[in-house]
């Protein structure tokens, strides 16, 4: 496992990537409870990377079910630096359609409370900041390699995130549209956060399947199935390019995370200082 820092949330079509091999699966125990599944560590033509589906291996989770904490944590634990995060959303934006892939640069939290969305608390005081969400560094290599594999694709804008399971009414679509948001979807908060927490740095492949609900365009079930299947389909292109590219070229991360620890420690437990030996390494 040594020396493998590239780690994948997303789907389960990262499976499908021609030239995959699936080496092993790693059960990971952690102090935030299971991740949403084994960690399973795999191969690129060479390049090695750690993966988990974020809804679970059968989709049994749903975006406030997911055990965000856990799968940041164990990725962490295993020596992950750089995660790449692979969504479906909704466009917000004319210029978005559907089947591009927008690269976000920040994110607006419209959850409701629901979600874990911090590794702090419990007799653990931190403040990080997530100024930036995003790493510029890994954004601007994805938006190149997104380039380079010829997929439509927008740079910067923001991801707003709400909880779900429904997707929203049209006057709340309205409302996410008059705030500036680029894409909606219900997955990469507190993700984000959660990296960001982590010293690790992370960025998004957000894929457009349809309008939200504010756009006045019927679409049908099955035309839907046909842009997912489209955008699996360029996400392969891009991380068959990317991952090489991001193991070549390791770059230093800005780690927010260094001097955020206020508490003393002395004052922790065995467990809590396991888990700041972690989250700071």
């Amino acid at each position: 496992m040594g020396g493998i820092k590239i780690g994948i949330i997303g789907g389960s079509g990262v499976y499908k990537i021609e030239g995959v091999e699936v080496i092993k699966e790693h059960k990971v125990s952690t102090p935030f409870g299971a991740p949403s599944s084994e960690v399973i560590e795999a191969n690129l033509h060479g390049t090695p990377f750690f993966f988990i589906p974020r809804h679970g291996k059968h989709h049994n989770f749903t975006p406030s079910e997911v055990n965000y904490r856990a799968n940041i944590f164990a990725l962490k634990e295993l020596g992950v630096e750089y995660i790449i995060s692979v969504s479906a959303v909704g466009s917000l934006k004319e210029e978005f359609p559907p089947a591009s892939f927008v690269i976000p640069d920040q994110f607006i939290d419209w959850t409701k409370g629901q979600r874990e969305r911090t590794f702090f608390g419990n007799g653990i005081v931190g403040h990080v900041s997530v100024a930036e969400p995003v790493d510029t560094q890994l954004q601007k290599m994805i938006v190149e390699t997104c380039k380079e594999a010829g997929v439509k694709h927008g740079a910067g804008g923001s991801y707003i995130c709400i909880e779900g399971p429904q997707f929203s009414t049209k006057a709340e679509s309205n409302i996410y549209r008059s705030f500036g948001a680029s894409v909606i979807g219900m997955t990469n908060v507190p993700e984000s956060y959660l990296a960001k927490e982590a010293g690790m740095a992370y960025a998004t492949i957000a894929m457009v399947t349809d309008y939200d609900c504010w756009k006045e365009e019927h679409c049908t079930l099955e035309e839907i199935m046909k842009v997912m299947s489209a955008n699996n389909q360029s996400a392969h292109a891009v991380l068959k390019k990317l991952l090489p590219k991001l193991h070549a070229n390791p770059f230093t991360i800005k780690k927010e995370n260094t001097f955020a620890v206020m508490s003393k420690p002395e004052k922790l437990s065995a467990e809590q200082t396991h888990i700041l030996e972690v989250l700071l390494k």
